[in-house]
């Protein structure tokens, strides 16, 4: 409950972080969202598609390892302004690709940049979350959360479907390289407003509660593959002794982690052979692409606000069993589509079901986890999600080659049930941490 009045600063620093999530919006409507679908028009092998993420997810390792020592007495204001600027360099590059290589050239030089900038789009992913904490007091935290995530809605959703018309009105490649300029002029935009970003006299009372915005810096959007930041700003309050508590495997809390790790893993099998599942077996418009895009955002947006609602009815793990379970929702429908009515479908149900499950893990987590011991248990989730995601690109190539697309989109939807079993069985709580 807030019981005071915004002074000029908070005004001025709400007004930027406003509009740096309305352009950041902007990006991942556009560059985020089509970079893995125009590496499927370039015949990009679903190994290299799996690039996409498992090349950030490496990087997001070594990072995360070393984020305490790496920012410890930094200001965490500045290296988030410094990395905005160094990390949406590589969207610029994107532009002329076509103008300087061949197909096959192209697509490395687009992996390489996504690998090269997620050191820097990895940094601000940490920063930007302890920065946020930093420059809005707890009681404004869930009005300024809920802006920022509706303003990112908006502009993600018009964004989306505006590159999507504007994919199928121009020819090819030139209607990628107009859609990577506006990411560019996004991008730009985004980082101004971090820039014009003002510290505070005195840092807020810290909560120890999920923030709940769904911005995630740095990282391409494949399928359903988004995910929001999850206490990465707790990655710079470690100690520096242990960086990887590996010993927390053998408490009660093991088990459970290694369900959410299960859960990452076959989560993200499926990831690399959607883009290549939209473009070769459905041979889907960039249009009808971008309409599935922006109905999920819509649908997990909308469903993300009703999981307070959802709580008070399910216990808590029967909600994140439940929710854990119809993530096979997604790619069981695409699995089942011939056509755009069935991928819209597959996007309305992927997205009511995401934003429920994604919340509900979020709120889950952070229960399971000791407040004066957070900073060592969210090092040791942050390892877990990425080796996750690390494991489930690689695997998912390699079941697309025995399979096939459609067999491999439908081992993913098959995967993702057991993965919501297992979750179902290890994440039960426990009298004792």
């Amino acid at each position: 409950m807030r019981t005071s009045t915004l002074t000029p600063l908070q005004k001025h620093n709400f007004h930027h972080l406003y509009w740096d999530v309305f352009w950041w919006g902007a990006l991942a409507g556009s560059t985020l969202a089509f970079l893995p679908v125009f590496l499927a028009r370039l015949n990009a092998t679903s190994f290299e598609v799996g690039l996409l993420t498992a090349g950030p997810a490496v990087v997001s390792i070594i990072i995360s390892m070393l984020a305490g020592r790496l920012m410890r007495g930094r200001d965490i204001l500045r290296v988030t302004r410094v990395t905005s600027i160094l990390h949406r360099l590589g969207y610029v590059l994107l532009v002329p690709l076509p103008w300087l290589l061949g197909a096959r050239e192209q697509v490395w030089a687009a992996l390489g940049l996504t690998l090269l900038f997620s050191f820097p789009g990895t940094v601000i992913s940490i920063s930007f979350n302890a920065m946020f904490a930093d420059l809005v007091a707890a009681e404004w935290r869930p009005h300024v959360v809920g802006r920022r995530n509706a303003l990112l809605s908006l502009s993600m959703t018009f964004g989306t479907l505006g590159c999507g018309w504007l994919l199928d009105a121009l020819v090819f490649p030139l209607n990628y390289q107009l859609v990577f300029a506006i990411g560019v002029f996004g991008a730009a935009l985004s980082s101004y407003h971090l820039w014009r970003l003002m510290p505070v006299n005195e840092v807020p009372l810290r909560l120890g509660k999920p923030m709940r915005d769904f911005a995630r810096q740095g990282w391409v959007m494949v399928g359903d593959a988004v995910r929001s930041p999850t206490g990465l700003r707790y990655l710079l309050r470690q100690s520096g002794k242990t960086m990887l508590p590996l010993e927390l495997l053998r408490t009660p809390f093991g088990p459970f982690i290694f369900s959410y790790f299960i859960f990452y893993m076959f989560q993200y099998v499926s990831v690399p052979i959607f883009p290549l599942y939209y473009v070769q077996t459905l041979d889907l418009t960039d249009g009808v692409i971008s309409l599935g895009y922006a109905v999920f955002h819509v649908a997990m947006m909308a469903s993300s606000m009703a999981l307070g609602w959802v709580n008070q009815r399910m216990n808590s793990h029967r909600v994140l069993t439940v929710s854990a379970l119809l993530y096979c929702v997604y790619p069981l429908f695409m699995g089942l589509a011939n056509g755009p009515g069935m991928v819209i479908l597959a996007s309305v149900l992927g997205g009511l079901v995401w934003g429920i499950g994604n919340g509900q893990m979020v709120s889950v987590l952070m229960d399971r986890t000791p407040e004066d011991e957070r900073p060592a248990y969210m090092a040791l989730h942050n390892l877990i999600l990425n080796v996750g995601i690390l494991g489930g690109s690689f695997i998912g190539p390699f079941v697309g080659l025995f399979l096939g697309l459609r067999g491999a989109v439908l081992a993913g939807a098959a995967l993702r049930l057991a993965a919501g079993v297992v979750m179902g069985a290890l994440a039960r709580p426990r009298a004792a941490e």
